[in-house]
């Protein structure tokens, strides 16, 4: 039987951290069949009601439909939410007749699986986490196949597949290996750096992280004092705190020509290309795309939620290709004394660099959708043998 992927559904969306997969995943369907039928389940309200149709697929509007940790009001109003959700689920599978039903966690992704059991399709999942949010933990309980980033992750019939890496990544990947110092230099000349110079990169995500940003900024002194070049992305609107620092050390007599600051930058690829060393937060993106690319990080896991970033980013340090620092132990002097330190160490760097990027999946696309043709396989069988 022929294991074809030509019709799927994707469903996830809210976040980056779904939506960056889930494209990853239908570029990789699209790469081995050009005319296979996707289509995207999401909300109208979350990234994916951009990023989809930008990557030039059909987006199809489910309701979000979140579930209660708690008794509350919300309870008695689920089952009809959850029965208009799954209904436009399944108008979309039959729409193009899925042969399979792709989630990667979020609102969206409940109703589709609970659609792809009622049309008998199979369902397989993707979770980008160490620990799986409850959408995945139901769908894994009757899923085909699941896939993991992080070995682990306790999720039924898991096996780990790596991070599905979007696309400007997975192309610096390429083009770093054929010619890294071609790369760096013409990033270093779009963002107005040296590509001479030892370079940190600092970023709190797209939201930004006013942890780090202080106790960054509060260190600059210090690190521009090595001869460093810093790249330091503060999330929209929390830039104060480090253009004040560096006001204050620009009236001191101190040159912060090297210090560049910018509350977003939407070509990441590029901050990536340039540094030698990252601080950030340790969501799954962070983690497996420094990973791939070879990137020594210090991570700051996120102090609220279920901890799910120290266990994204443990793996990685326990192989050597990054440090932990939790996030009260940030603090200027903290940075002060090991972030200079550490970028000076060419060898250090090195050796994390090997580490990180030995660790690193850089196909986990690829392997996700081996998984998706799987279980169409197998569902094409049994439904031969029927």
């Amino acid at each position: 039987m022929s294991s074809a992927v030509v019709s799927v559904v994707l469903a996830g969306g809210g976040t980056a951290g779904h939506v960056n997969p889930l494209l990853a995943v239908a570029d990789e369907v699209r790469r081995r069949e050009p005319g296979a039928r996707v289509l995207a389940l999401g909300t109208t309200t979350g990234l994916e009601a951009d990023l989809v149709p930008a990557r030039g697929y059909e987006l199809r509007p489910v309701p979000r439909v979140p579930l209660p940790r708690r008794p509350s009001t919300d309870l008695l109003r689920l089952p009809g939410k959850l029965r208009e959700a799954v209904r436009a689920a399944e108008a979309a599978i039959d729409e193009i007749g899925a042969q399979a039903v792709v989630g990667f966690g979020g609102y969206v992704s409940t109703p589709a699986y609970l659609a792809a059991r009622h049309r008998g399709v199979p369902v397989v999942i993707h979770e980008q986490n160490a620990r799986p949010g409850l959408a995945n933990k139901l769908g894994a309980r009757w899923a085909a196949r699941v896939g993991l980033t992080f070995p682990g992750t306790e999720l039924r019939g898991g096996v780990v597949t790596g991070l599905p890496l979007r696309r400007e990544i997975a192309g610096l990947v390429d083009r770093t290996e054929a010619a890294p110092q071609q790369v760096r230099a013409e990033a270093a000349a779009l963002l107005g750096l040296d590509p001479a110079l030892p370079t940190l990169v600092v970023t709190g995500g797209s939201s930004g992280a006013l942890s780090l940003n202080t106790a960054v900024a509060g260190a600059a002194g210090a690190v521009l004092a090595t001869g460093v070049q810093v790249l330091h992305l503060t999330g929209r609107g929390k830039d104060g705190v480090v253009r004040d620092a560096l006001g204050a050390l620009e009236a001191a007599g101190q040159d912060v020509s090297r210090y560049q600051v910018r509350e977003y930058l939407s070509e990441m690829h590029l901050a990536y290309a340039v540094a030698d060393l990252v601080v950030c937060r340790a969501g799954a993106g962070s983690v497996c795309e420094l990973a791939a690319l070879g990137l020594p990080a210090v991570y700051v896991p996120l102090p609220i939620g279920n901890g799910e970033q120290r266990l994204n980013a443990a793996p990685l340090v326990e192989a050597g290709g990054g440090l932990i620092v939790d996030d009260a132990d940030l603090t200027p002097a903290w940075v002060s004394t090991y972030v200079p330190a550490l970028l000076a160490d060419r060898e250090r760097l090195a050796i994390m660099a090997k580490a990180a990027r030995a660790a690193g999946v850089r196909d986990g696309a690829a392997r996700v959708v081996d998984l998706i043709q799987d279980a169409v396989a197998e569902a094409a069988q049994a439904g031969a043998r029927a």
